[in-house]
């Protein structure tokens, strides 16, 4: 497999990383929007009622943001919810703190793929095709239609970045879903992606933030767009649309809880992941927004009716392509810097 070079950071390589500053309340990051708000409704209040003060802020993601907060001793964030890749990167370059897995409930009461010894796993999520079942009675099915214009008119939008966009490009350009990061760890599979986006780049717009993609569709801005499948959901009940996904060649990965470097309340975000972490109230996330959990024991919790629409029903899980942490951990710095390029042409 080509390796692309990843860029390690000179801070992380000469200096070290920063001193922890003073102590603080804990503040605990997460992706905004209908998801933020769940997890307000579900986890953060509850949290706060049991006597440890927090508050939350959100963010849109990027390894270099936590580089910067990490090595510049910007200590105004402690608990972070982070990618697959970003976890990886994050827990190699050293910017986050070693967990206390005793102390969160043991590995043994999450999902394999969940644990890690510097992030807890904290939801099942699957990157799908949106698009408004008002608009499309018979509506796309495949990668492939995503970007037939002709079929299906009307704008795209898919998030700005190379990850998701290069998969669904190789399947919708043809290769297996079980080939794709085959094909995608040679130059010549990275550039037939490249060519493919080409194609549609005239009809694409982007977006950076999860709560963008259900507005888009709800504005008529595009026909259909790539979005995570609880959001979609969300919006179906809160604004009582017909927005539809498509399972089908869906790209699923898990979410996880990081403490960063430094943090001065690694106590308190310890209490926190423990409280999140429960079955009692990892079970209840699912009825107000679509994604799957990760403690063993929180899914025969959850009620019936909510089971169908979540990334970890089976039906659903036999469409999907495991996102590929490693690939992305090795290219996603060199990657980024060619799609950055390409968009900007």
């Amino acid at each position: 497999m080509i390796r692309f070079t990843r860029l390690l950071p000179a801070a992380v390589l000469a200096a070290g990383i920063a001193a922890p500053a003073m102590a603080r309340d804990l503040t605990v990051v997460s992706w905004g929007g209908a998801y933020q708000d769940a997890q307000r409704e579900i986890y953060f209040e509850p949290f706060k009622a049991t006597g440890t003060p927090m508050h939350d802020e959100s963010w849109d993601g990027g390894i270099g943001v936590l580089r910067a907060k990490v090595e510049g001793g910007d200590s105004s964030w402690d608990v972070v919810q982070v990618e697959s890749e970003e976890l990886a990167l994050g827990c190699e370059e050293g910017l986050f703190e070693p967990l206390n897995w005793d102390a969160i409930g043991g590995r043994d009461a999450y999902l394999p793929a969940a644990v890690n010894d510097c992030g807890v796993g904290t939801i099942v999520y699957n990157n799908v095709v949106a698009y408004d079942g008002a608009k499309f009675a018979d509506g796309p099915k495949s990668w492939a239609d995503f970007w037939d214009v002709k079929k299906f008119p009307g704008k795209r939008a898919m998030r700005q970045g190379p990850k998701i966009n290069l998969e669904a490009a190789l399947m919708a350009d043809g290769v297996a879903p079980a080939d794709v990061y085959k094909v995608l760890a040679t130059p010549e599979g990275v550039d037939r992606a490249f060519r493919k986006l080409d194609e549609l780049k005239p009809n694409l717009i982007w977006w950076t933030a999860g709560a963008q993609p259900p507005q888009m569709l709800a504005a008529g801005e595009v026909a259909m767009t790539t979005a995570y499948n609880g959001r979609i959901a969300a919006a179906n009940v809160a604004d009582k649309k017909d927005f539809r996904v498509v399972w089908n060649g869906s790209l699923f990965t898990i979410d996880s809880w990081v403490i960063l470097k430094g943090s001065p309340n690694v106590d308190a975000a310890t209490k926190f992941l423990a409280f999140v972490g429960k079955p009692e109230n990892q079970a209840k996330l699912p009825t107000k927004i679509a994604y799957g959990v990760t403690s063993k024991a929180a899914t025969p919790l959850i009620p019936a009716e909510y089971l169908p629409g979540l990334p970890t029903n089976p039906d659903n899980m036999s469409q999907a392509v495991e996102l590929n942490a490693e690939f992305w951990l090795e290219n996603i710095d060199s990657l980024t810097e060619r799609f950055n390029t390409w968009a900007a042409k």
